[in-house]
């Protein structure tokens, strides 16, 4: 899994890339505090090479907590800038700090 990083110079924004290589998944989406948690909305595409990839612009200055829905499991990115546990799931979610 990877997190690439490209920050605007003319836009508070980062253009953050999403990468997971599941192979024999068939949805991967990521999910967090920029998108409500919403499965729907940030849903990852499929690569010719079996991995799932996505783009989203995010306000710089702020962090973010997120997990990737895989098949319907969570899954944490390894490579996260840092991790916070959540109550509510019983889980650590990933950080990523822009």
């Amino acid at each position: 899994m990877a997190i690439k990083k490209q920050f605007l110079k003319n836009k508070p924004v980062c253009k953050v890339t999403f990468t997971v290589p599941s192979e024999n998944a068939y949805n991967v989406a990521v999910v967090g505090s920029f998108n409500d948690w919403n499965a729907a909305s940030t849903p990852l595409k499929k690569l010719k090479n079996g991995s799932f990839k996505g783009t989203v612009n995010l306000e710089t200055g702020n962090s973010y907590e997120f997990r990737y829905l895989v098949d319907g499991k969570f899954v944490n990115e390894a490579e996260a800038d840092a991790f916070a546990w959540n109550d509510y799931a019983g889980a650590e979610n990933c950080v990523i700090k822009l």
